[in-house]
């Protein structure tokens, strides 16, 4: 790995929300309920407050299924 693409790494990581909060999505159910209920179980579990998994679930649900996806990755850490 090169020295610009840790800096890339490193950019995205300071672009997510919550980074310290990891929820993994492969090889997993791919449905929209079903990753939506892992990220906020995942937020929960970690004590984000109610008023931010309440924003999240709004800007999640507020586009199509891919929408979903990117904004997951904006609040937390996929693997």
């Amino acid at each position: 790995m090169c020295a610009d693409d840790k800096e890339h790494i490193k950019e995205n990581v300071l672009m997510i929300k919550y980074p310290n909060i990891k929820v993994k999505l492969s090889g997993k159910d791919g449905n929209a309920f079903a990753i939506m209920a892992r990220v906020k179980r995942a937020m929960r579990d970690s004590n984000v407050p109610i008023e931010e998994r309440n924003i999240f679930y709004k800007e999640a649900t507020s586009g199509d299924y891919n929408h979903l996806l990117s904004t997951c990755a904006e609040w937390v850490t996929i693997t």
